[in-house]
C-alpha cells in the first residue's frame, strides 16, 4: 500500500506549485471554544493568508458527526474561520474555491508545472492536439480539507461530497499513527490508482519536508508521520478540456488537500 518514492529537504524555488491549505490556529479545542482558521495560497508550507469572501468560494463547512454546516462570517474577516461548531469528536474543515484562470505565457512554466505533478502525459497530449506554446490557458479550482478534534476529537473523517478529495483513513489525534497514516485519494468519488500524493511536513522548528508517494489500486497511501508536527497532503487531477475560443481554457486542473497535525 505504501510507496514512498522521494524525500526531499525544503529548498526554495521560484518553479514551485503554489498549494492552496486550510491551516487551523491550533488542532486541539475544547467543547464550546471557536476553531479558528487561515486559508492560505503559497509554496512549502508559507503563504499568504486569505480573508473570508464569499465570492471566492462555492463551499465552506464543517462537517461534525452531527451533520454539516455551513461557515458564516464577514466579508474580510482574517482568519477566515472563527466559529463554535455544534457538534465534538473529529471536525473536518471543508473548503471549495470558485473556477479561476491561469495563464502561462512561457512554455517551460507549464512543462515544469506537469513534470513536478506527474502529469507528464499532458505535455505530450498538448503538442498532439496542435495547442500553441506560447500561451498555455487552464482554468483550476481547490478542494481542501482540514481535521481538528474538539473535546475528545473521537471520530472519522469520510467522503463529503467533493469533486475530488483525499480521506484520512485514521484520526491523528485518538489513533496509534506509529506505522503511518493511511488516506485514500478520490475523483468523483472513484479511487484514484497509481497517482502521486505529495506531503509537506513542518515540524516545531519551522522546518519544510517533502515527501512523494503513490497510491495503490485502490487509491489509497500510507504517509510517514512523526508526533508534533503539522501536515500537508496535496493530490492534483488534470483534465483535458476542449478549446472552441481563444479564450477557452486547454486544461483544468482540481486540487485536492489534507491538512492536520500529529500530537506529541
Amino acid at each position: 500500500m505504501k510507496s514512498l518514492i522521494a524525500a526531499l529537504v525544503f529548498l526554495a524555488t521560484p518553479l514551485a506549485a503554489h498549494e492552496f491549505w486550510i491551516e487551523p490556529q491550533a488542532f486541539d479545542y475544547a467543547e464550546g471554544a471557536p476553531i479558528v482558521a487561515d486559508i492560505l495560497v503559497g509554496s512549502e508550507l508559507k503563504g499568504a493568508k486569505y480573508s473570508y469572501n464569499e465570492l471566492n468560494f462555492t463551499r465552506f463547512d464543517l462537517v461534525t458527526g452531527d451533520g454539516v454546516e455551513t461557515v458564516k462570517g464577514r466579508a474580510g474577516d482574517r482568519p477566515a474561520l472563527n466559529m463554535v461548531p455544534s457538534g465534538t469528536g473529529l471536525v473536518t474543515i471543508v473548503h471549495v474555491t470558485r473556477d479561476y484562470s491561469l495563464i502561462y505565457r512561457e512554455w517551460e512554466l507549464f512543462v515544469n508545472f506537469c513534470t513536478h505533478k506527474d502529469f507528464t502525459w499532458a505535455i505530450d497530449r498538448h503538442l498532439e492536439r496542435g495547442l500553441g506554446q506560447e500561451r498555455v490557458q487552464e482554468r483550476y479550482s481547490r478542494h481542501a480539507k482540514s481535521l481538528v478534534a474538539v473535546g475528545d476529537g473521537a471520530g472519522a473523517d469520510r467522503e463529503v461530497g467533493l469533486l475530488t478529495e483525499i480521506v484520512a483513513l485514521a484520526n491523528p489525534y485518538t489513533d496509534d499513527l506509529s506505522g503511518g497514516l493511511p488516506v485514500q485519494v478520490l475523483y468523483q468519488g472513484t479511487p484514484r490508482a497509481d497517482v502521486q500524493v505529495e506531503l509537506f511536513e513542518r515540524n516545531a522548528a519551522g522546518e519544510v519536508a517533502i515527501r512523494l508517494y503513490r497510491t495503490d489500486a485502490e487509491g489509497r497511501a500510507v504517509v510517514d508521520v512523526s508526533p508534533g508536527n503539522f501536515y500537508l497532503v496535496d493530490a492534483v487531477v488534470m483534465l483535458e478540456r476542449e478549446v472552441m475560443a481563444e479564450t477557452d481554457p486547454a486544461w483544468e486542473s482540481l486540487w485536492a488537500s489534507l491538512t492536520f497535525a500529529v500530537p506529541r
